[in-house]
């Protein structure tokens, strides 16, 4: 690892006072990228009809509706590709800038490297763990009426979590490919307009967003197509297209694995850099942030493109994967009951939507434009307001599109205004998605009153600043949990009364209700994950503006960037843990379709009456508090050892402090990212193991006690009280790491006595405390929510 980080040599530190010693040894590019830009380019064109071909051929023969979603999708990755010439067209600034973008751009993808080596070869275990227990497990009865036997069962959920598992990783990789590019051409941009600036950063995010939207989408439907076209779905004798989307279940289980790994292992990397940078060189040194004398701040600053990039394009790439693989569960099984003569349009449905949110998110992308401006802050527009214009563009399309959806494929005549209710709840997501960035922004952003709370309580000391930040974080979970509980049951009822009945004449919709407002939720997804990348690249951006040394003008303008990035962020993680919670009850409820189906028996309610089945809420509960536990504490050993290694240089090297001596950047990478590596090991491993475990051992005791059901009861219930823990803790964790951060930056703007003061020691001792609880625990629980639930799904016959 050391030898993708260091070396280089630029001369004397003392002479060359504004630039960064180059760590390069040598370019990276993952093995795929590096065999294509081999090929001779016309072949490789033909290579791409000859694919493009083939995908078409496969999607005519399986739905004209899977063409229209793949039609989408090939336009929305040249969308994206003109985005990424748009952005790389523009200048990199001075030598010294581009300097320190090469080195933060080599340490991140040094630790891309090696961590997601790490990653994929946990993945193949996993995949050989799967494929042993899918060849000993029992099946359906309709799979095996439709000659569906074991082994082709295992070596299709090994394949589709082996190909999940890669989408959620080049959806990690994009992400940080563009943000470590991007950020020297937003720092250039600063020195001439905010408001150039501004759009660069959105546009280098847009085409992260569009390729992981664009890949979830296109993986999904694929993987149906391949498999509606193999085994000849709908024909006589063979499989019926309601029970085809419970073979997909293992892609979202091998996208919820990579994600989880992936984000625990960045913000781990991430946040210890933050912290150790943070309190040496802010606290005790009094020096800004992002200085180069620091030692630590170019692993600073790599994390935040492996930590927020990498890892929230793999988060919101498995969100969207488990959501719509939920939804199509949930559709078929819905078809099913209530004798839906042609099925496709309720099992298809979830490709649809966010195709659509493709072309929406693209054009409220592409409404964020340049305009001249003088790049005096004073003039300047508030870079919040035209991104909240931006989003406002695209829920109204949004609600429009997602209207058209309902009407074309919703519409049945067993229940004519259907569509209607389904639409009403798809504007319920929208409206619920709508609140949620709105409460997120309220809590963290520094013009509303609960920041400046926490940033006045900074004046009194570090403690008081502590209180404050940890009573705002617990108050921040009651308005997110009215609304998604109001959201809920809105949605429910309105699926309720669609007037779709199975034979019996009982109401059906209720559950494919939520589904579809879960779906109206993530409609806007790729704009939203657009604010969040643009976060982490002005955060970059005005760290390259600092080590460089340009003038304070710049760096203002950057200042209002990094601030509002820490808005959307924030934003964009209460829309995740949002949408997480919607999503982690279609799971829950297609796990016990799926145990229903398995064990040929009605399983449609848990009754944590049962003391074994109370336990295993218990045990829920408890692992999302010794998850958290363990992030935080990872963070917090990592973050001692880069304390050290920064006083130490200090100590050694008192040259560094007068720009006489140059301090060792490259240990304090080393360092944080062999010990994230190790660290993120213990939780992960914990997320896995324990539904599993738990429901082995229930059998076994049901076995006995007569009680046959009882693991997947057990495990029922465990995944309902982890998720209900672990919506709360998540937004805690959440808004009070995110408020802490800004009541530091509100003090940074002159407020309170300004950067340097005993208050803004104060704010930077909260700022350190919710770093692990912002990017490194909260984030991993959106993740771990929907990992326990797709878990469930794949290993639920060992729990029979």
């Amino acid at each position: 690892m050391d030898d993708d980080m260091e070396g280089g040599n630029l001369g004397p530190y003392q002479d060359r006072p504004r630039t960064f010693p180059s760590m390069k040894s040598k370019a990276y590019a993952p093995w795929i990228f590096r065999v294509l830009m081999r090929i001779n380019s016309r072949i490789l064109l033909l290579l791409l009809l000859v694919c493009f071909g083939a995908i078409f051929y496969i999607g005519a023969s399986t739905s004209p509706i899977i063409v229209f979603v793949f039609s989408v999708c090939i336009i929305s990755f040249f969308v994206s590709i003109y985005l990424t010439k748009w952005v790389l067209a523009k200048d990199e600034g001075p030598p010294e800038m581009s300097e320190i973008s090469d080195a933060i751009r080599d340490g991140a993808e040094g630790f891309f490297r090696t961590q997601y080596g790490t990653i994929s070869k946990m993945a193949l275990l996993l995949g050989l763990v799967i494929l042993g227990i899918y060849l000993f497990r029992t099946i359906t009865p309709q799979q095996e009426a439709s000659g569906l036997g074991r082994a082709t069962s295992a070596y299709i959920t090994v394949a589709a979590f082996l190909f999940g598992a890669l989408c959620s990783g080049v959806a990690g990789y994009v992400g940080m490919w563009v943000s470590v590019r991007a950020n020297v051409r937003v720092s250039s941009a600063a020195r001439r307009s905010a408001r150039e600036a501004l759009q660069i950063a959105v546009r280098a995010g847009g085409f992260s967003a569009l390729v992981v939207v664009g890949m979830a989408v296109m993986g999904v439907a694929i993987l149906y197509a391949i498999l509606y076209v193999w085994f000849r779905v709908d024909s006589t004798g063979t499989m019926k297209a309601t029970d085809l989307p419970l073979l997909l279940v293992g892609y979202g289980f091998g996208a919820s694995f990579v994600a989880l790994f992936a984000q625990l292992g960045g913000g781990i990397y991430t946040k210890a850099a933050d912290v150790g940078a943070d309190l040496v060189g802010k606290v005790e040194q009094g020096i800004p942030e992002d200085d180069p004398r620091n030692p630590a701040v170019i692993a600073d600053l790599v994390g935040d493109n492996v930590g927020d990039c990498a890892a929230r394009g793999a988060d919101l790439f498995e969100s969207i994967a488990a959501e719509i693989i939920s939804a199509m569960i949930l559709g078929g099984t819905m078809a099913q009951r209530c004798k839906i003569e042609d099925p496709s349009g309720f099992i298809l449905f979830p490709l649809v939507v966010h195709s659509f949110d493709l072309v929406v998110s693209s054009v409220g992308i592409f409404s964020i434009r340049n305009k001249r401006d003088s790049g005096v802050i004073g003039t300047i527009e508030d870079p919040m307001r035209t991104l909240e214009k931006g989003y406002s563009v695209t829920i109204f399309l949004a609600v429009l599109t997602f209207g058209l959806s309902t009407r074309w494929l919703l519409y049945t005549e067993q229940a004519p205004s259907a569509w209607l209710n389904f639409a009403l709840c798809g504007l319920v997501g929208i409206v619920t998605a709508y609140v949620f960035v709105w409460i997120s922004k309220y809590y963290t952003d520094y013009k509303y009153e609960p920041v400046r709370t926490v940033a006045l309580a900074s004046s009194t000391g570090h403690g008081t600043n502590i209180i404050a930040g940890v009573s705002l974080g617990l108050e921040s979970t009651a308005l997110p949990v009215l609304v998604i509980s109001l959201a809920i049951v809105s949605a429910f009822w309105l699926g309720r009364t669609s007037g779709l009945t199975d034979e019996a004449g009982n109401p059906t919709g209720g559950l494919f209700g939520t589904a579809v407002a879960t779906m109206g939720m993530l409609s806007t997804a790729a704009y939203v994950l657009t604010m969040d990348m643009f976060g982490p690249i002005a955060d970059n951006a005005g760290g390259i503006v600092e080590m460089s040394q340009q003038p304070e003008s710049v760096r203002e303008i950057t200042d209002v960037l990094d601030a509002v990035g820490n808005t959307t962020k924030a934003t964009t993680k209460g829309f995740a843990i949002g949408s997480a919670a919607l999503a982690s009850f279609l799971l829950f409820s297609a796990y016990m379709d799926e145990v229903a189906a398995f064990a040929q028996e009605s399983f449609k309610q848990v009754d944590i009456a049962i003391p074994e089945v109370f336990v295993g809420g218990l045990l829920g509960s408890m692992l999302i508090f010794l998850f958290s536990a363990w992030a935080c504490a990872a963070v917090g050993r990592t973050a001692q050892e880069v304390v050290n290694e920064v006083r130490r240089q200090f100590i050694e090297r008192p040259g560094i402090m007068d720009y006489k001596e140059k301090p060792d950047y490259g240990r304090c990478v080393s360092i944080v990212a062999s010990a994230s590596l190790r660290e993120m090991i213990k939780p992960g491993a914990l997320a896995i193991i324990s539904p599993t475990v738990v429901g082995f051992l229930f059998r076994i005791l049901g076995y006995y006690t007569g009680h046959p059901l009882l693991g997947a009861k057990v495990v029922a219930s465990m995944l309902m009280f982890a998720t209900v823990s672990g919506i709360l803790m998540a937004l805690f964790l959440n808004t009070a790491g995110g408020a802490w951060d800004n009541a530091k930056k509100y003090i940074e703007t002159g407020a309170l006595g300004g950067k340097g003061s005993d208050t803004h020691k104060a704010a930077v001792t909260g700022d350190t405390v919710g770093d692990p609880f912002k990017d490194t625990a909260g984030p991993s629980l959106h993740v771990l929510i929907k990992m326990l639930a797709t878990i469930t799904l794949v290993m639920a016959p060992i729990f029979l």
